[in-house]
């Protein structure tokens, strides 16, 4: 399980227009990492219009964001164009960052058990390293918590 300090693990997810997207090429600049359940549903939806309503804030804050599902890259762009979104979303359809960031886990929803992704968002430092980690998220002001939590970061 990845913590506070660790260096973000070299993995790569692939871009809306099908591009290899690395949280390395953010390297030198702050990025915010979150990973979401599912295109197109009413919590991701929402986390994806909140981030997107701040993100000319995150970008005063020399900050990029970057949502991460695994879902395909064509319905991340169905999606983005759907509700204008502001953010950049990319694809781990084999679930390996997902795996790499411990993401991928064991849910339950009435008794039945599967697996999925947990909501979880990763802010990281401009040299590569994790500055902070926010697990189970829950969507209401958080997209403001990691705002402030990018400004206060140097």
């Amino acid at each position: 399980m990845l913590r506070e300090g660790d260096r973000v693990p070299d993995v790569k997810l692939t871009g809306m227009d099908g591009e290899a997207v690395s949280p390395a090429d953010f390297r030198g600049q702050k990025l915010v990492l979150y990973f979401y359940p599912k295109d197109d549903t009413a919590g991701c939806t929402r986390e994806a219009q909140d981030f997107t309503a701040l993100a000319g804030e995150f970008e005063k804050a020399g900050t990029w964001i970057l949502g991460v599902s695994k879902d395909s890259p064509a319905k991340h762009r169905k999606f983005t164009d759907k509700y204008d979104l502001k953010v950049r979303l990319a694809s781990d359809e084999d679930g390996t960052v997902c795996a790499a960031f411990g993401t991928w886990i064991e849910k339950s929803l009435y008794g039945r058990k599967y697996m999925g992704i947990d909501r979880a968002t990763f802010l990281i430092h401009r040299d590569g390293t994790i500055a902070r980690i926010w697990r189970k998220v829950r969507v209401p002001g958080h997209a403001e918590e990691v705002l402030a939590a990018a400004r206060d970061l140097p």
